[in-house]
């Protein structure tokens, strides 16, 4: 390990993260019953420009009145670009209760983004006397902000994730493409050619780079990297892979748009009963190779390691974790 130690953000469940838009109260119940971990109600891309005033206000109501129970609550607000976005962060930090878990901003393009939100959030925390700090959730969906992810990252220790936010980055990297996640037919290769064979074709995942980047980013800062939307909400099996792609790249979740979803992203980014036994199996062969003085161990005819303890550790606590939400 470097002698640098990087701060852990707040261990929070993050499995299933659903979208709520603030402008259907209606909703706003229904999910706070759901088995979501995360809960953002919404206040940009589903609130349509006249309904933002009365989204924040039904927003602030809910954030009071509604028992969210154990579930981290957060708010997206609207973007630095808008004039909507100091207006969020004002009204609802000024009137809401300390029940509000994070605030999400969307489409960071530069750490001076972070900067400004964190400023604003700072001032009025002091103002009113806000007895818990404010966590910030950080969506990467432009190229700008790939390109300056690192520095978005570490630019808060408010910073408590990063997010992938599929359609938006399309559209700033002009990609051929409308869905919002999942895999495109156009993008897979052809196999050699081989006589008159026919040649098989090859679909390959468009968005794996981004999103193993953002893991990356967000893993070296110590914050949760959660992967985005899925738009054909009635494509189950299509969710759960892009849900386990997602996983196996070091996602700790993804976002539901709709009810539907919650259930498979808990389920995908839980560990298997298989997978927690085996840790544990593996957490137990170290301890009696260590008592023995032998730094590896082979078990089922695989070697296990120093390293494997780590990855084994993060299962168990996983785990735990889940079972004490």
């Amino acid at each position: 390990m470097s002698f640098k130690i990087v701060e852990q953000a707040p261990a929070r469940l993050n499995r299933s993260e659903l979208a709520v838009p603030g402008s259907s109260p209606k909703l706003f119940e229904k999910a706070a019953k759901s088995a979501a971990d995360v809960i953002f109600l919404d206040l940009e891309d589903a609130v349509a420009p006249d309904d933002k005033p009365q989204a924040r206000k039904n927003i602030i109501e809910a954030i009071n009145d509604i028992e969210w129970g154990t579930k981290t609550l957060s708010v997206r607000i609207n973007g630095l670009d808008t004039h909507y976005m100091y207006r969020d962060v004002v009204e609802v930090l000024e009137a809401c209760g300390d029940r509000l878990d994070l605030i999400m901003i969307p489409k960071v393009g530069t750490a001076a983004d972070v900067y400004a939100v964190d400023m604003l959030v700072t001032q009025i925390e002091a103002a009113k006397g806000r007895k818990k700090r404010i966590g910030f959730e950080l969506i990467i969906e432009t190229a700008l902000g790939m390109a300056n992810i690192d520095e978005i990252a570490t630019a808060s220790r408010r910073n408590e994730s990063l997010h992938f936010g599929v359609a938006d980055y399309a559209a700033s990297t002009k990609a051929q493409t409308t869905g919002i996640g999942g895999p495109n037919p156009s993008y897979g290769v052809l196999t050699d050619k081989d006589g008159d064979k026919p040649r098989d074709y090859h679909w390959g995942d468009m968005w794996h780079y981004a999103t193993a980047r953002m893991v990356v980013a967000a893993r070296a800062a110590g914050l949760r990297p959660v992967d985005g939307p899925f738009g054909d909400f009635s494509d189950v099996d299509g969710y759960k892979a892009q849900g386990r792609r997602s996983a196996v790249l070091g996602c700790e979740g993804k976002w539901a748009i709709h009810p539907s979803q919650i259930a498979p992203a808990n389920e995908v980014f839980s560990p298997s009963e298989a997978e927690i036994t085996k840790a544990k199996r593996i957490l137990e062969a170290m301890a009696q190779a260590q008592k023995e003085g032998r730094g590896a161990v082979a078990l089922d005819g695989r070697l296990i390691d120093i390293a494997s303890i780590r990855q084994a550790e993060v299962m168990v606590q996983k785990a735990v974790q889940i079972a004490g939400s």
